[in-house]
């Protein structure tokens, strides 16, 4: 996960799993420990169950999940992003709720299901086959289990790049068609954009376009 528009200058000759290991390793916390604000909106009102977290950072997703009763597997490609999440889980006492993996999500594949599967700002600066890996981790969500994809609408104001990233701002159609997923298997319970307040790197406060796309499997 990054934050929209913050461009980086990428060696040519860095890998994803060394560009995001220097991401976090580099510096101390990224994020501020808080569950995305479309997340806690969408998965307040859903029965706990078995989750799984792409691109889980440090855990702000998987730790407030797990304390309302979920079991979650959260994946993330740097393992002192996943470091953090464990010292956050095991801080927020539910370490015995969470698995952490750290790995590519290019490569990962579970063999496991899920009742919901969430993947919130899988945004990247360095080479990521995002609708592939939405694609794969759909077909782990359980008969009546759920996908939950946010992700930038646009750029913050604070943007320095306009086009910094390689991720596309799709609205919540377009998500939905790159997506293409079966249409007798999948039913939308939300597509649209909402707005949250935020405040940018350089301390500048905002109001932020989040598109958010709710898939459950029939």
């Amino acid at each position: 996960m990054e934050h929209a528009g913050q461009h980086e200058q990428v060696p040519e000759q860095e890998t994803p799993e060394q560009h995001w290991e220097s991401r976090y390793a580099d510096s101390g916390p990224v994020w501020s420990g808080r569950p995305n604000a479309s997340l806690v909106a969408v998965v307040a009102g859903l029965p706990a169950g078995r989750a799984l977290d792409l691109g889980c950072g440090e855990g702000g997703d998987v730790v407030w999940l797990a304390q309302r009763g979920w079991h979650i597997t959260g994946v993330d490609i740097s393992p002192t992003a996943v470091a953090r999440a464990d010292a956050a889980a095991r801080a927020g006492g539910v370490a015995d709720r969470i698995e952490l993996v750290a790995t590519n999500l290019a490569h990962w594949r579970t063999a496991g299901t899920f009742d919901l599967v969430s993947a919130c700002f899988l945004h990247s600066t360095v080479e990521l086959p995002r609708t592939e890996i939405l694609r794969a981790a759909a077909g782990a969500v359980a008969p009546g289990g759920r996908l939950l994809v946010v992700s930038h609408a646009a750029a913050p104001p604070w943007a320095d790049v306009p086009h910094g990233h390689e991720h596309l701002f799709l609205t919540p159609e377009q998500e939905v068609a790159a997506l293409a997923l079966p249409a007798e298997e999948w039913v939308s319970e939300v597509t649209e954009v909402r707005r949250r307040d935020a405040t940018g790197p350089d301390g500048r406060s905002a109001v932020l376009d989040d598109t958010v796309v709710l898939l459950r499997r029939v």
